[in-house]
């Protein structure tokens, strides 16, 4: 990392030590191929949703980085 972390920089760290135990658990394998790294990256994207679902200020990954904040999607109609 540079002396002077960037923006990006800081938000990869904090991602990072998020999913600090999925790297513990990747260090482990010795065998990669397709079905594990498919399997890691559903892994990481359902710790960030899970995440995303339980902060106590909602956005504060966005927030805290500099980030815009998404907007929520509208809930589709339900289809008769």
């Amino acid at each position: 990392m540079a002396n002077s972390p960037s923006r990006i920089d800081l938000l990869e760290l904090d991602i990072d030590l998020r999913l600090a135990d999925l790297w513990r658990e990747a260090a482990d394998i010795t065998d990669w191929n397709l079905e594990v790294v498919a399997a890691f990256m559903r892994a990481a994207y359902g710790k960030g949703y899970c995440d995303a679902l339980t902060e106590d200020s909602p956005g504060s990954l966005c927030h805290d980085h500099g980030y815009r904040i998404p907007g929520r999607r509208r809930a589709r109609a339900a289809e008769a």
